[in-house]
């Protein structure tokens, strides 16, 4: 049995007279035990995907299961088996952590000494902060708490949505950290994020934009199945430099990367010597080309030209 199961889930809201379609018959399975991660910008769909899958919102078509439960009909079996972390934070924040934690023990009728074990890690670094108030906390131990109170029913399975939107880059190192030992744990987890860089640190990936999903694959997958030669080229005048590209014909995407524009030619033969010939004619200067290998960002946006 698969631990998360979404076939063809369609989800709509209603605003200002117009509906907006937030999924659009989006389907996929979670093994047990990985870590599964949903990409994608915002406005992509995920936070609605984790609410029906959390059975706080109720998809308009479609059907989805957590554990072998129906998100519908089974919704009061579902909520004593998962944890959620939603992605603003929503603990009690004039409540301290040692409060906030004692509190959502006592709601699944169980005890922080009871699942300390599960926690130990992540808890062991905010304790020196237990008689603070939530609410007073860094964004990265707000972070670490949320998870801490997500956790402390032992669930079988874990909903983490945007977990580190907002954090620093230590922060977001620590966390992802303890998700794989988490995982170590058996919890399945599902985790959406905004940032392409952290679809590495998952087992598989689905990368979403505008309530479809583009490809559900490992990272490795994903990043292989970018067949077309990728080139990274900068200059002086790099805007300039990004327009002239997109005007030649031969060009099949071009989009600023750092401090590179990543160019896809529609032919595999075309490329470094055609850049060079974009810039000559543009009288560009300090011209540097190089043919680089893709990252999940690339395939992303090739998916989306697609």
């Amino acid at each position: 049995m698969q631990p998360i199961v979404v076939e063809n889930i369609v989800m709509n809201y209603a605003v200002e007279k117009t509906v907006v379609e937030a999924l659009k018959g989006i389907s996929f399975t979670v093994d047990k035990g990985e870590i599964f991660g949903i990409i994608g910008p915002d406005g992509a769909g995920k936070t609605s995907l984790f609410r029906i899958l959390t059975t706080l919102l109720l998809a308009k078509s479609g059907t989805a299961s957590v554990d072998g439960f129906d998100v519908v009909k089974d919704y009061l079996q579902i909520r004593q088996r998962v944890g959620y972390m939603p992605g603003r934070f929503s603990l009690y924040q004039d409540l301290s952590v040692q409060e906030n934690l004692e509190f959502f023990a006592t709601i699944f009728n169980t005890t922080i000494a009871q699942n300390y074990d599960l926690i130990k890690d992540i808890y062991q670094q905010i304790e020196p902060f237990k008689t603070r108030k939530a609410g007073q906390l860094s964004g990265g131990m707000k972070q670490k708490l949320a998870l801490c109170c997500a956790l402390i029913h032992k669930p079988t399975v874990l909903f983490l949505d945007e977990p580190t939107t907002g954090v620093d880059a230590v922060s977001r190192k620590e966390f992802w950290e303890m998700l794989h030992r988490l995982k170590e744990q058996e919890i399945t987890i599902l985790v959406s994020t905004p940032y392409m860089d952290e679809a590495g640190l998952c087992d598989h990936v689905a990368l979403m934009q505008k309530g479809i999903i583009l490809s559900v694959n490992t990272p490795d997958g994903t990043i292989g199945a970018f067949k077309k030669p990728l080139w990274a080229i900068s200059a002086k005048e790099m805007f300039r430099l990004l327009n002239a590209i997109k005007a030649d014909p031969s060009v099949e995407s071009c989009y600023p990367f750092g401090q590179h524009h990543h160019v896809v030619f529609k032919r595999a033969e075309d490329g470094e010597e055609k850049l060079a010939q974009i810039a000559k004619e543009g009288k560009f200067e300090n011209v540097e080309i190089s043919s680089i290998k893709p990252n999940i960002e690339d395939c992303f946006m090739a998916l989306m030209k697609e």
